[in-house]
């Protein structure tokens, strides 16, 4: 009987289900018919009621676990970049954003396979991103030795950072993955170790020889299970990314080295933030262009600050233990009808709470990378824009809030990873850099990048005048060891000895 024989309710093709669930059902078995029994199983589910669309992006995420090419490890990236760019399109007033910014989105989206809008960023924000990296440049060299001649100016859309920044997250979550996929993978092998040997009645009923052991399946499900992890994290990570993409407002907000070489804003989702500050948008631009420059300028020109931020998160996040207990409560309350419960279940309580003692060192390392960071950007952006901008005062504090609340996108990223990229004790820091200028300059203040065992550390946050004392006991001594080298020296290109001065004889007289 061809298709066009059956009726849209007839029971061998998907009963009364709507005929675009049933297709959707009817993908995931090969394209044989439903049994007649399932279809009323899955109308008792609700299924029947399900989004079609949602039904079908969970019917590919469970595509996925059984395909061979699906990674059997880590996070899938091109799957995640190209379902964050859908979220990034839908997240606020999607109008403003685009498929191609300034020329660095339309390769990297054609790149991931993901199809977008196909607008582009509006010539007059590719214009005042261009004026203010320009202006923030030069306000920088005024107030900084450090120094990043190849930065570029850039206006990213949601999906053109969702593209830069991807491979980064990517490389952050994948311990993660690893820790689920082992998890589960214990899990399963536990439970099919502590099941009684069937009886034959249950394996003619399953269709497995006499004798059978279901304990011989663990190490056949292991790909299984690896797949299955890399979906979970895929899409957990897609939707962190695609979340996020809708609230930062340039490159690398969240003080983690997201993307190389360029001053990068976000032109929609600086205008939603500009809204309601009585500052004119051109003065927004150019307060956030001289932080974002700052912040890649401190990036480019202390090469190990980038490399330490990563390996702290990895470091946290490969010590994660997952809770196999919430894992296995949380994926039986999805409802079957609502598929993006999935997210928000496996979000929440998926980590154990208990720190081992390298995840707490780990963790303190970062707070303080992230605060030490965002406190030299906050000094060095007042000192830069103070005689140029009359809003000054009032828009270092309105970042400083955003930066301490935080977001939905950063809570999300919590349940995703277990921690929160926020910079706790950025006032702390900010204060000793402060210090660190009024004692010994800004060439002072900026050496304290110099080498990773040169930084301040938690316990500087704690006693800022101390740690100054210090520093400039320090620099002092090496000063005047500096000056002695000096003297040696012209003394040697002037032909004479040190000592010739006090060797020579004195007048008897």
């Amino acid at each position: 009987m061809t298709d066009d024989q059956h009726g849209p309710s007839d029971p061998d093709r998907g009963g009364d289900l709507p005929p675009e669930i049933a297709e959707v059902l009817r993908q995931l078995t090969g394209g044989r018919d439903l049994p007649p029994q399932m279809v009323e199983q899955l109308k008792a589910m609700g299924l029947a009621d399900a989004d079609p669309q949602a039904l079908q992006a969970m019917a590919s995420q469970v595509r996925a676990m059984f395909d061979p090419s699906t990674p059997a490890k880590g996070v899938d990236v091109a799957s995640a970049t190209r379902t964050a760019r859908e979220l990034a399109a839908q997240v606020g007033d999607g109008s403003a954003d685009t498929e191609a910014d300034t020329g660095t989105d339309t390769d990297a989206a054609s790149a991931a396979g993901a199809e977008g809008p196909g607008a582009v960023i509006d010539p007059a924000d590719a214009a005042r991103g261009e004026q203010s990296t320009r202006l923030a440049t030069m306000w920088l060299d005024e107030v900084t030795g450090l120094e990043a001649p190849s930065l570029t100016a850039s206006t990213l859309t949601r999906a053109g950072w969702v593209d830069a920044t991807m491979p980064v997250w990517a490389s952050l979550v994948d311990p993660v993955a690893d820790g689920l996929s082992a998890a589960i993978g214990d899990s399963l092998t536990s439970r099919l170790k502590d099941q009684p040997t069937p009886s034959a009645e249950d394996l003619q009923a399953l269709g497995l020889p006499p004798g059978f052991d279901p304990a011989s399946l663990t190490g056949q499900i292991a790909p299984f299970v690896g797949r299955m992890s890399s979906s979970l994290i895929t899409v957990q990570l897609a939707h962190a990314v695609g979340t996020l993409a809708g609230e930062v407002l340039t490159g690398t907000e969240v003080s983690v080295p997201l993307i190389q070489g360029q001053v990068a804003l976000l032109p929609s989702n600086v205008a939603a933030f500009a809204e309601g500050l009585e500052v004119d948008l051109d003065e927004v631009w150019l307060h956030l262009a001289v932080r974002e420059a700052a912040r890649m300028r401190l990036f480019t020109a202390v090469p190990w600050l980038g490399p330490q931020i990563l390996a702290a998160v990895q470091e946290y996040a490969r010590g994660m233990s997952i809770d196999t207990d919430a894992l296995e409560q949380a994926v039986g309350q999805i409802d079957p009808s609502d598929p993006s419960g999935l997210t928000e279940a496996l979000s929440t309580g998926l980590f154990d709470p208990q720190l081992s003692a390298a995840q707490r060192a780990a963790l303190t390392r970062l707070e303080t990378w992230l605060a030490l960071i965002e406190g030299w950007v906050d000094v060095v952006a007042e000192r830069a824009t103070r005689d140029h901008l009359p809003h000054t005062a009032a828009m270092a504090e309105t970042i400083r809030r955003r930066r301490a609340t935080g977001g939905p996108a950063e809570k999300t990223f919590a349940g995703l990873v277990g921690l929160e990229l926020r910079p706790r004790r950025l006032r702390d820091a900010a204060n000793l850099f402060a210090a660190l200028e009024d004692r010994l300059g800004r060439d002072g203040r900026d050496a304290a990048w110099a080498h990773p065992d040169l930084a301040p550390e938690a316990g500087d946050l704690d006693d800022v005048l101390g740690y100054v004392e210090r520093v400039a006991a320090e620099r002092g001594a090496g000063d005047d060891l500096d000056a002695e080298l000096e003297s040696l020296l012209r003394s040697a290109d002037e032909g004479e000895s040190p000592g010739d001065a006090a060797d020579e004889p004195r007048d008897p007289g």
